[in-house]
This record gives structure tokens, C-alpha cells and sequence, in this order.
């Protein structure tokens, strides 16, 4: 069964497999890499980058080691950002302009990759090789591979440090009085999130150990429109206010990301109901020092820098006529073909263990090592 990045249900496939090879031209069967065969480009080339927003750290840090990295390696970045405010037809916009200007690879954080087929179909009828960074492009067999954590084990470590948390810090027996979040619909990693914790957590609802008040356990019933922070403080205020009155306790609430999770702690702070156990994700700075102060429970390290380096890596085979290393080629079925990809290992980072993760992020570890 294919892990679908916009299913209800997924599974995890990760089967280990590098591929190279060279040719001439895009045509035939490359094994398990792109639909057509490789060919190489000058070293000086454009390559284009199309990122969503700044609303997060992480994609702030993406496009500067992008510009960097590219310029390092001899090429010419073309990076761009959609503005947080509109529409996707701005990056739509973006990515058009990148094949008309010639970029012989084209990166591209979708901002929603529902709706961006027609753009990567005319990027390959020019000839151009295109890398889904971080989150998938849906329903196209023109995307050539697709770099990302592996998302589908990120949801599995948030929903198991949801349920160590609460066994460390609720202060009672089971059962445990939670709540779900999920990320912006228009993002398709927001299912596989969901969909990894939900392998994990679905049995301790099934069993009683957990208990989702509201009863909202649906994707849509969870979902958080635009990744935005008052969008998940207010839906948190209304949970708060329609199912925890009185003397009713909320022991955690899983949080598919940092700048949801403190959205998420201010209300249940101003709600009057404590702390409770909260998820999160991308190691944000006001997370980890939340972490470290024994508020937010926990967080995903996911280095950009890592992730940057394998999709400049990428380019670089490309660039050459080979095909880009991957080393999953059954995950992630987009809704037309099944996408080779090459996923990195995510890391829960939790206050016991944040100076081992953070270990090679200097920023971060001065944080942690500032509290001990």
C-alpha cells in the first residue's frame, strides 16, 4: 500500500535505493528514478527556487541557504517567495517566470500543491527538472522527485511523545483528556502528519487510555487554515469553552507544529487550565527555550541545513546527467505517479535529550546549554 501525502490513512515504505546513471536526452526508462532519462546542463545554470511564505522560521533559513548554497556551487539562484497574504497564483506566477528565464531545475515549497501541476507540466515540457521540496506536488506525472523529512514518522513521534508526556506530567492514571490539531489543508503534508500520529494514537482512544473531549477526531474537524497561530488559539478558546468548563482537566493536545503549540499554550494559560502536555514541530527558538522552561513538552528537529544540502546535492547530479540519489521509490503516490524520493530522519527532541539533538546546531544548543 502507497503512502498518499493527501490520504486519510497511510504507511510507511522507506526502501533504501541510490540511483545513478547518465544519457543524452529525457526519454526511457531510468529504473525506478525519473519517468525520462537524464541529461546534464551547464554548471553555471539558473535553478530556480519557489518557496511559500516567511510565516516560518524554517522557510526564512531555506531561502538564505538556498541563495548561498546555489551560488556556492557555481549556479545562479533565482529564489522567490509567495507573500503569506495572497493567493497561490503568485507563486504560480513565480514558477512560470523561472521557465520562461530558463532555470534548468526548479525547486519548489509549495504553497499548495494542489494546485500547482499545470506550472511543473510546463517545466518540463521546457526541459527543466523539478524537486518538490519538503512538501508534495499533487496530481502531476511531470514532478521529477520530491526531498522531505520523512513526514509520515514525524506524526509518529508526536503522537508517541503525546503519550509519554501524559504519562509523565498529567499527574493522574488514565484515562487522558486530549485534543487534535492538524496543519492547513491546503498542505498536503498536513494529512501525513496527521495520519502518523493517528497510527499511534488511534489504539489508546480505541482502548480508553485517551480521551478526546470534543469528540473531534476527524482531519477536518482538526484542521488549522494557513498553518496560522490565532487560528488555532481561537479554535483551542472555543474547545476550551464548549467542552472544558468547570472542573474539567485538559492533560495534552497534539500539535502538529511550534508556532501552533504556543498558540495552543497561551490559550489553555489564559483559559485557566495550566499547562498541558503540547507537541510541536521545527525546533522554533521560543519553542525550545519553552521546552526548556517545562512549558511546551516537545518538538521535531528537522535541520533545514541538512534538507538544503540534499536538494543542492540533487541539482548537483542532475547538472552532471545522473540521476538524483533517492531512497524511497514507494511512499509517496501523488495522485498520478509514484514520486522517488529522498526522505531524512526526523528527531523528537523533548528537555532531556535537547542538548544531544541540537548537538550540531550551535544557535540552538547555546539555548539549551543557557538553562543548565
Amino acid at each position: 500500500m502507497k503512502r498518499m501525502a493527501f490520504a486519510a490513512t497511510a504507511l510507511v515504505a522507506a526502501t533504501a535505493l541510490a540511483l545513478t546513471g547518465c544519457s543524452s536526452d529525457r526519454g526511457g526508462d531510468t529504473g525506478g528514478g525519473t519517468d525520462e532519462e537524464v541529461t546534464g546542463f551547464d554548471a553555471g545554470s539558473t535553478i530556480g527556487v519557489a518557496l511559500p511564505d516567511k510565516t516560518s522560521e524554517n522557510w526564512v533559513l531555506a531561502g538564505q541557504l538556498f541563495t548561498d548554497g546555489l551560488e556556492e556551487a557555481g549556479y545562479k539562484a533565482d529564489v522567490q517567495y509567495a507573500p503569506a497574504s495572497n493567493t497561490v497564483a503568485e507563486q504560480q506566477n513565480q514558477i512560470t517566470s523561472m521557465v520562461t528565464n530558463g532555470a534548468k531545475v526548479i525547486i519548489i515549497g509549495a504553497k499548495d500543491g494542489k494546485q500547482l501541476a499545470t506550472q511543473v507540466q510546463a517545466a518540463k515540457d521546457a526541459g527543466a527538472y523539478v524537486i518538490a521540496y519538503d512538501r508534495l506536488i499533487e496530481n502531476t506525472d511531470a514532478l521529477d522527485y520530491y526531498v522531505a523529512f520523512d513526514n509520515f514518522k514525524v506524526g509518529n513521534l508526536q503522537g508517541q511523545a503525546l503519550l509519554d508526556g501524559l504519562a509523565e506530567r498529567a499527574g493522574h492514571e488514565a484515562p487522558y483528556n486530549v485534543e487534535l490539531f492538524s496543519g492547513s489543508p491546503d498542505d498536503a503534508n498536513s494529512a501525513v502528519f496527521f495520519d502518523g500520529a493517528m497510527e499511534v494514537l488511534q489504539p489508546a482512544i480505541d482502548d480508553g487510555t485517551l480521551n478526546v473531549v470534543s469528540g473531534q477526531t476527524e482531519i477536518a474537524q482538526t484542521a488549522t487554515e494557513g498553518w496560522l497561530a490565532e487560528n488555532a488559539q481561537n479554535r483551542m478558546d472555543t474547545l476550551l469553552t464548549g467542552s472544558y468548563g468547570g472542573d474539567v482537566v485538559l492533560d495534552g493536545v497534539l500539535s502538529p507544529n511550534d508556532t501552533l503549540a504556543r498558540a495552543i499554550l497561551t490559550s489553555a494559560q489564559q483559559a485557566g487550565k495550566g499547562v498541558p502536555v503540547v507537541t510541536g514541530q521545527d525546533s522554533e527558538v521560543e519553542s525550545v527555550k519553552s521546552i526548556m522552561e517545562g512549558i511546551q513538552y516537545s518538538t521535531i528537529n528537522k535541520d533545514t541545513t541538512l534538507l538544503v544540502e540534499q536538494a543542492i546535492k540533487m541539482v548537483g547530479q542532475l547538472q552532471k546527467g545522473e540521476e538524483a540519489e533517492v531512497n524511497d521509490t514507494e511512499s509517496y503516490d501523488n495522485g498520478s505517479k509514484v514520486v522517488p524520493s529522498y526522505l531524512l530522519d526526523p528527531v523528537i527532541v523533548t528537555k532531556e535529550n535537547a542538548a544531544e539533538a541540537y548537538a550540531n546546531v550551535p544557535s540552538l544548543l547555546e539555548i539549551v546549554e543557557s538553562y543548565k
